[in-house]
């Protein structure tokens, strides 16, 4: 089984199983995880996150919905072969965009000062 690490922020506005969505598509769609990986049983991320297990079962289903993933009674839930891909690089970087920018907010930050982060840590690299 391939180690999954996702987090959930209850300050987050976006409810809980959208953000164990976005975060496993992200890293499918990254190659962290790779088509066949198994992704944790619905039980045990839910005890790991402190959620219902309805939650972490309504997120697998988004997934699967979606492409991202396959479930098999008694196989668990694995990266499908074939995981649907951003529509473009671009698409993806305007949707992590828009996701740190929703965050730096949730921080008290505004936009120019959310960019100027980017930049000094462009910077340092």
């Amino acid at each position: 089984m391939t180690s999954v690490t996702v987090s959930v922020d209850v300050r987050d506005p976006t409810p809980p199983y959208e953000q164990i969505r976005r975060q496993v598509a992200d890293r499918i769609g990254t190659g962290l995880l790779r088509p066949g990986d198994r992704l944790p049983p619905v039980r045990q991320l839910a005890a790991d996150l402190g959620l219902a297990t309805g939650t972490v079962a309504r997120a697998y289903r988004e997934l699967e919905r979606g492409g991202w993933v396959h479930s098999r009674r008694g196989g668990g839930t694995r990266v499908a072969t074939a995981p649907p891909v951003a529509a473009s690089p671009g698409a993806a970087l305007r949707d992590a965009a828009r996701a740190y920018l929703e965050r730096a907010a949730m921080l008290g930050a505004d936009p120019a000062e959310a960019v100027e982060a980017v930049r000094r840590a462009a910077l340092r690299r």
